[in-house]
């Protein structure tokens, strides 16, 4: 937790002097997104206000928001925790991405599109591949799809995926070996570019629709050996 925490102290310039509940609460969902804190992580109260410079009852209030978000989940007599995923949360997330991204893609109109944010997140992809870092290659899988999300222009679009990406990033703490998983997904994430450089969004979006049927199968099975009672 220290190290979460060290983190945490960071991002308290983030807060500036209007510091809000709806602030913290985007720096933690940022951080549960990055994955900094895993499923089942309790969140300190002191550790975390004393990390943010937040009073009590602003941290209080953080932590509800996202809680109805589900990201967290408050347990009588023991605290705030990081939020375990069910099997059902893992399909219910896929069946929202498959929902969304796929009508962002499909909407997109005619070419060219704004995709700097979605070659960026390739390229990080690569690079934590070339250091064989596989946390980070999760979380640029992560910043590709937001970024796909992002080619809508829509506030409300992008607010709503903030939430669901950052519970997707507590399904993948459970994958045993993330190479395995997300690796394969860095190639198919430059075919998705490829197709909307070319304009054409048609074989984006069907490209989308089979990579996300793919992943969800995955994780599920994942979940099902690992998660499941």
């Amino acid at each position: 937790m220290a190290e979460q925490l060290t983190a945490l102290a960071d991002d308290r310039a983030l807060l500036g002097r209007t510091s809000t509940a709806e602030r913290v609460s985007d720096i933690l969902r940022t951080r549960i997104a990055d994955g900094y804190f895993p499923p089942g992580t309790r969140l300190s109260e002191d550790g975390i206000g004393g990390a943010l410079g937040v009073s009590r009852n602003t941290l209080r209030e953080a932590f509800r928001l996202l809680t109805h978000e589900r990201l967290l989940v408050h347990e009588l007599n023991r605290g705030v925790f990081v939020r375990v995923l069910t099997v059902e949360d893992v399909e219910d997330i896929y069946r929202t991405r498959s929902l969304v991204e796929c009508a962002v893609v499909r909407g997109l109109g005619r070419p060219p599109y704004p995709l700097d944010g979605v070659a960026a997140a390739v390229a990080e992809g690569e690079a934590a591949t070339a250091e064989h870092d596989w946390k980070a290659l999760g979380t640029a899988n992560i910043h590709f799809h937001r970024e796909l999300v992002a080619l809508a222009g829509s506030e409300r679009t992008d607010e709503l995926m903030r939430s669901v990406f950052a519970e997707l990033r507590l399904a993948f703490h459970v994958v045993d070996d993330p190479r395995r998983l997300h690796e394969p997904y860095l190639v198919r994430n430059r075919e998705i570019l490829r197709a909307l450089q070319a304009g054409d969004n048609r074989e984006a979006e069907r490209l989308l629709e089979t990579y996300l049927a793919d992943s969800l199968e995955r994780v599920v099975e994942v979940y099902r050996r690992r998660v499941a009672p």
